[in-house]
């Protein structure tokens, strides 16, 4: 039985005030997990399920391959999800595009589909890739980039361990990456950048046009957008006397204008701000020097202006 019947079966009816939500399965789904959890949302997995719990009852969570999210989507078999720009364009699929979401499997950056070569082949460039052998997953976007190349070469669907293909006589690879780790731990080096991709949150667009989904995946976005932005970030707040207050916001790489509030002693005030997580050792010892006293450093899951 397949995936989309089982969730027929499982509803009885597709139920309208219900939004359908499709979460990445493999690599990107513990980050969006994680994410998810930061922005106010639990979702509790099952070993053989592929429909986690959550705890909004307006929200249905179906698990599908990131690589396949956008066809779901655009054949409405599912009202959103999340995915990679990459795979939008490897499907071509007509969707929504409703946010970019900066997130990735083990940061918060873009990752990078890239052309590599073991380390010691005599390519060097795209351009000798003429009439030669390419392995990926990627094909359709692959294809596109040679031709905007004038490159004609044979370019194969990889099912996995693409890395170690051209060990075994593939002339080339294009595969996904965010820091190059693993290309290098396999003997690898890249020669040309392919594209880059973030993580998009992409709607069908027959459900973008009722307000109520709409609605539901606006408020969704701008929480989950709150979380991205509360990476690597802390609250701070501290104490000073009111004639030490411009020293002291002068030294703060704030984010928005701290906030500083009157105290019982009105001598004194409380001010409070959201700064870089790493820049807090170096702060403290500076904000100090110049009257700020009684700090509290706390974690945020949030930051939404």
């Amino acid at each position: 039985m397949s995936l989309v019947d089982s969730t027929k079966i499982k509803e009885g009816k597709m139920d309208e005030k219900k939004l359908r939500l499709g979460i990445p399965k493999g690599s990107l789904q513990e980050s969006t997990l994680r994410l998810f959890d930061k922005a106010g949302f639990k979702i509790k997995e099952s070993a053989r399920s592929y429909f986690p719990d959550i705890d909004d009852d307006d929200i249905e969570v179906i698990l599908f391959r990131a690589q396949e999210m956008s066809r779901y989507v655009e054949d409405g078999i599912i009202d959103c999800g999340i995915t990679g720009n990459d795979w939008i364009e490897e499907n071509n699929s007509d969707v929504k595009r409703m946010a970019e979401l900066v997130y990735a499997k083990r940061s918060m950056k873009p990752v990078k589909w890239v052309l590599a070569v073991q380390n010691d082949s005599v390519i060097k460039t795209v351009k000798q890739l003429e009439g030669k052998k390419i392995a990926t997953e990627l094909v359709q976007v692959t294809k596109k980039y040679l031709k905007k190349q004038g490159v004609k070469a044979d370019v194969e669907f990889s099912w996995g361990a693409t890395e170690v293909k051209p060990k075994i006589g593939i002339d080339a690879i294009v595969e996904v990456t965010e820091t190059g780790n693993s290309l290098r731990a396999n003997d690898l080096k890249i020669i040309e950048t392919i594209c880059e991709s973030t993580t998009q949150f992409i709607m069908n667009k027959k459900a973008y046009q009722d307000p109520w989904k709409k609605e539901k995946v606006e408020q969704i976005i701008l929480l989950l957008k709150g979380a991205i932005l509360a990476e690597g970030k802390v609250g701070l707040k501290m104490n000073a006397k009111k004639e030490n207050v411009k020293k002291i916001i002068a030294i703060l790489p704030a984010m928005q204008t701290p906030t500083v509030s009157m105290l019982f002693d009105e001598e004194w005030v409380d001010i409070e701000t959201v700064i870089d997580e790493d820049d807090v050792k170096k702060l403290i010892p500076e904000l100090r020097k110049v009257g700020a006293q009684g700090f509290i450093e706390y974690p945020l899951n949030k930051v939404i202006y």
